[in-house]
């Protein structure tokens, strides 16, 4: 087997907790142990400690996304020169990694992790001009169109990236899944679930493009009926909205927010869970749905992203029209009251997940980085597209 020394390139990284995050860590990780000489290059974050193999170079913070920082290039940061660049997120480090690609003349391989127009509102003003200009898919295509492969981690993904119109290969890879980590986090403590309840989980950054208005909606039906407690982990800007929701809705005492939890701790909280439910229309790949349904945990979701190959409909969980909360609730309650079914779907939902192990995704990326250096060979006079101009292009993106 081919060794390579690979930069990971990626704007977001622990401590900031988002499936981002857990994917290039979790392949960093899987190519070392394979003998790669692997490396992360990432922003400074408050609270980061320092790691073997993890590069932070100095950063600003952005003031419209919580948690979030522009790492600020610098070459003298780097410990090596790379065989391979793979970059996560198309900002500014997966910029610096394509210029770095370019000038070393080496392969750049880059997953599409995100549906960046359903994160347009995060950057003021964005959203009204995508909608005039179609901004976000032409400066995707003015990026992705330079790299020699790109990792889709869903097929709904690959048919985003098709949509674009990018015409470099797409290998449909997905996030791993590291499920001995999972099974080995201690229950939580102490327990956000009241005795005698019936236990609903959703791990999600509290963000707009998350949909937790239509779980709330969809959970303050089953709260009474079920007597069920919804615990949700995670934090963001939308977590005094919802608080304020719960309190219309006459649930409060039903919802405990328990706030961001360590990667290494959120394996408790699927064990003790009976259901997990997300409405969320803007997952590319579904990773806490994988994650839940690992350790057995059925799940009720929307149709919609990366759920759609993250969900085995009826047999591992059920998936319901998007921004339906009655829906969403009706399929919730059909497994609250047949402890048989859910039973069955708990152990369905353990063996389709058992095919997202994290090695066994790290052996499909090594392969892809083969590829990737079999194009960049093949084509020694690649063409570069222009960054998009404003003109309107009548609707076509």
């Amino acid at each position: 087997m081919r060794l390579f020394r690979v930069g990971l390139f990626t704007d977001v990284y622990f401590p900031s907790k988002n499936g981002v995050s857990t994917s290039v860590y979790l392949l960093w990780r899987e190519l070392r142990r394979m003998g790669h000489d692997a490396w992360i290059i990432a922003p400074e974050l408050p609270g980061a400690e320092p790691e073997p193999g993890v590069v932070r170079v100095k950063s600003v913070p952005y003031p419209f996304f919580e948690d979030y920082r522009l790492g600020l290039p610098s070459s003298r940061a780097l410990p090596k020169r790379f065989e391979i660049v793979h970059s996560h997120v198309p900002f500014t480090l997966g910029l610096w990694a394509l210029s770095l690609a370019q000038k070393w003349r080496v392969p750049h391989v880059s997953t599409f992790h995100t549906h960046y127009e359903k994160y347009a509102h995060y950057v003021p003003g964005l959203a009204f001009l995508d909608r005039h200009t179609h901004i976000i898919p032409r400066l995707a295509r003015a990026f992705y169109n330079r790299v020699e492969l790109v990792i889709a981690p869903t097929h709904p993904v690959k048919r985003l990236v098709q949509h674009y119109r990018i015409e470099r290969p797409v290998r449909v890879i997905p996030t791993g899944i590291d499920t001995e980590l999972l099974e080995a986090a201690p229950p939580p403590r102490p327990d956000p679930w009241p005795a005698g309840r019936r236990r609903l989980l959703t791990v999600s950054r509290l963000g707009k493009e998350k949909s937790l208005d239509v779980a709330m909606d969809a959970f303050a039906r089953l709260a009474d009926p079920f007597n069920a407690h919804w615990v949700i982990v995670g934090e963001g800007p939308e977590q005094e909205a919802l608080e304020s929701r719960a309190r219309a809705l006459g649930v409060e005492d039903r919802v405990t927010f328990a706030g961001a939890v360590p990667y290494t701790a959120i394996g408790g909280y699927y064990r003790a869970a009976e259901l997990f439910l997300f409405a969320s229309e803007t997952e590319t790949q579904g990773l806490v749905l994988w994650e839940a349904q690992a350790l057995g945990l059925p799940v009720v979701a929307v149709a919609a992203g990366g759920a759609l190959d993250s969900v085995q409909d009826s047999r591992t969980g059920y998936l319901v029209t998007p921004q339906d909360a009655p829906a969403l609730a009706a399929a919730a309650a059909r497994l609250l009251e047949d402890e048989e079914r859910r039973q069955r779907f708990s152990h369905e939902a353990r063996r389709f997940a058992a095919s997202r192990s994290a090695p066994r995704v790290a052996e499909a990326m090594v392969a892809a980085y083969q590829e990737a250096e079999e194009i960049f060979n093949s084509e020694p006079k690649k063409l570069y597209f222009g960054f998009p101009t404003l003109k309107n292009e009548s609707g076509r993106v």
